[in-house]
């Protein structure tokens, strides 16, 4: 990987994990490959200690994105009561 690659590299990813709502756009789904993508380049033993820092936050907003999303859809799911209406969903169910 040539020196001006890695640095533009470097830079596209603080630009998107400044700010976890970046990847607001993205479905979850998209969200898990790019961690994948992630994982591996962390993996690759060509990756510089910087490059694997900005990978790494890179990855830790993804998942902070992810947990988000997949919070606030818990919080959506809805269940069945007993007259066929619907109540929120809790996990203390009996």
């Amino acid at each position: 990987m040539s020196h001006d690659m890695s640095n533009d590299m470097i830079n596209d990813i603080k630009e998107k994990t400044d700010n976890v709502d970046a990847f607001s756009e993205i479905s979850l789904e998209e969200a898990f490959e790019k961690v994948e993508t992630v994982i591996e380049r962390l993996e690759d033993e060509d990756i510089t200690l910087e490059e694997s820092f900005a990978a790494y936050k890179e990855g830790m907003k993804l998942l902070e994105y992810c947990n988000r999303k997949i919070d606030k859809v818990e919080k959506q799911v809805l269940k069945i009561n007993e007259d066929g209406g619907l109540d929120e969903f809790s996990r203390n169910i009996e």
